[in-house]
């Protein structure tokens, strides 16, 4: 294991014990299903189900999803990613807020692939700083700025925003949420990659009953240089079906 992945092991283990150790004060799980026809690399035709668990707690929050996918020649294939993020604000007791930033946390993430084949399998470390941000008409907004540890490409640098945009029509409640990821090339290993993915969301479970939240909607995916591959652009609209337990 090379140093930094050590290391980020460490900053991953530090950041799930101790928020393990915090006091709850949110969580949520949910599942969701996406099916879309137009990817790039592999077949056309994608059918995904995501597990997703997010929580604050008084030290730290997390993020965890697994993505179960299946393509059009039945091959199938897992990928998971694990977030937990330290509270510099809540450890050392001192405001860390200053215009729209409203905190400023210790950043990690374990990403993780896995195949049929070999070549797919893959574990990324990720450490850095991040800004949560307080925007008008948000749910949540936050930037992390990261350095990764990559297993099968050079190392670079990832930045990851994310936002959440609750809204009305009527009486209708409407959610639009997502990240933008956007890496660093390395000089002929691979290109820099913009990923934009965003869900449109219709909550049609407050027809059931006020606290149900069942979403219909569509996701929108805008990946330039997929998987750092130059010039393999994928713009893809999926159906999706939300549920949040």
């Amino acid at each position: 294991m090379k140093l930094t992945q050590f290391v980020t092991a460490c900053a991953l283990a530090s950041a799930a014990a101790l928020t393990q150790a915090s006091p709850v004060v949110w969580q949520d799980f949910s599942l969701t299903g996406l099916y879309g026809d137009n990817y790039e690399v592999g077949t056309e035709d994608r059918t995904t189900v995501t597990a997703e668990y997010a929580a604050k707690l008084k030290y730290a929050d997390v993020f965890f999803f697994v993505d179960q996918q299946v393509d059009g020649n039945e091959d199938h294939s897992t990928y998971l990613e694990l977030s937990p993020r330290l509270s510099l604000g809540e450890v050392s007791g001192k405001k860390l807020s200053a215009g729209p930033i409203k905190d400023v946390l210790i950043a990690t993430t374990w990403e993780h692939n896995a195949g049929y084949r070999q070549n797919q399998e893959f574990n990324n470390f990720l450490y850095g700083v991040g800004f949560d941000l307080d925007i008008p008409y948000t749910q949540y907004a936050s930037v992390n700025f990261y350095r990764a540890d990559n297993d099968i490409l050079k190392d670079d640098y990832q930045m990851t925003i994310t936002y959440g945009v609750p809204f009305k029509l009527g009486s209708e409640d409407f959610l639009v949420d997502g990240f933008l990821d956007w890496s660093t090339a390395e000089k002929g290993d691979h290109a820099s990659e913009l990923n934009w993915t965003t869900q449109w969301k219709w909550n049609v479970g407050k027809h059931i009953s006020p606290k149900t939240r069942l979403y219909l909607g569509v996701e929108h995916s805008v990946w330039n240089n997929k998987y750092g591959i130059q010039g393999v652009d994928q713009n893809d609209v999926s159906a999706l079906v939300k549920y949040h337990f």
